[in-house]
Order: C-alpha cells, then structure tokens, then sequence
C-alpha cells in the first residue's frame, strides 16, 4: 500500500508540462476536510501549455486565477468550466514558464463512502471517471486555487508506482488545439473517462 505522506516534491512539477502529465499517472491525489479524507490514483490528465498553446487560458488572457500558471511550480489552479464544473489543475513548468495539467480522472482508494456521498452515486467506477466528478467526490472547490500541493497540510499530491503502460489521444471537451495528442491515461484502466480510444506512448 502506497504511504500517503509521502509528497511529490518541487522538482517534480518543474518539467516540461507533457512529462509532468505523463509522470503524474499512478500518483494519489488526497485532500482532507472537516468531513474526512479521500484520495484517488491519477489514471488520466491533460497537458495544456503556454500561449502558444491554443488550448491553454494562457492563450487568451494572463489575470485572475490564471496568473498562477506563470508562478511556481506544484500550484493548484482551480477554475469553473462552464460555470458549473471545477476543475483541478497542477502548475507545471519552471517560474516564469508556462503549463498546467488537467487531472481528468482518479480510481478511488480511500473515503469511497464520502465520496458517494457526495457524488449521490453508488457506483464506484461513476465516482471520479471525469474532471468535474473527481472534484465533487474530493470536495475540491474554488477556495482551493493557489494551494502549494508541496507545502499543504490538506491537501497535495502523494508519490507512488507508475504504470506499466500509458496510452495518448488528443485532448477532448476543447474547442481549439483537439489534435495535439497531450491527454494521456493508463492503459486498461477502468476508471478513466470517456473517449479510450488511443495509441500507445513510447519515449
């Protein structure tokens, strides 16, 4: 059983945004709440550049939440997807570079009935299948932008194996930039959302 103490450090955010994506698979998001502590296994991201990248918030303004995009590394940036969704992202990248990954699913591992909870479903695999799930099953809201997953007492991001296999497609739910082929998850497994169609990553 992976120690879920044992915390990613600095250096492992200030990459490259598409290695911190691939490197994050495997790892255990946990966040702990007045109502309990719930944790999952990173099984999908999305890598999402600088202003070059179409994609990217980065692209289109530099204020407000995304201003953290341009900051250190191992930073939470949290924001509403059409004004009903929160998504969770980590800032990757050196200070002063630009990249954050989407956290796009988790395989729950601790607080499951927490989760259900508030998910308000029993199946396990409906849980944390999708960006805006998982932060509803964790408890992740607004109020957790610019926490230092490094530093924080509640909430970071716990190292653990990496998988065997990663398979890659282009990044969904985007209107611009679909085909770069930054989402990537691992292969096979059952709690990565939607759209599994893919190739194999090979370094």
């Amino acid at each position: 059983m992976p120690d879920r103490t044992l915390r990613l450090d600095r250096d492992f955010y200030a990459r490259d945004t598409r290695v911190v994506a691939r490197a994050l698979l495997g790892q255990l998001l946990v966040h702990a709440t007045a109502e309990g502590r719930a944790s999952g296994r990173i099984v999908e991201t999305e890598a999402y550049l600088g202003p070059d990248d179409l994609a990217s918030h980065a692209a289109r303004l530099r204020k407000g939440r995304v201003e953290v995009m341009w900051g250190e590394s191992g930073i939470a940036y949290v924001y509403r997807s059409y004004g009903i969704h929160t998504m969770f992202n980590v800032v990757a990248e050196r200070r002063g570079e630009t990249g954050a990954v989407l956290i796009r699913a988790l395989e729950p591992l601790d607080g499951l009935d927490l989760m259900r909870q508030r998910r308000g479903v029993e199946n396990e695999r409906l849980l944390c299948s999708g960006p805006g799930k998982l932060c509803q099953a964790l408890g992740i809201g607004l109020d957790m932008q610019g926490a230092d997953l490094v530093m924080d007492d509640r909430r970071w991001i716990a190292a653990a194996d990496p998988p065997s296999a990663i398979e890659m497609s282009g990044r969904i739910g985007i209107s611009r930039a679909k085909e770069d082929p930054w989402r990537y998850w691992i292969a096979g497994n059952l709690h990565v959302s939607a759209h599994r169609r893919g190739v194999p990553f090979v370094e």
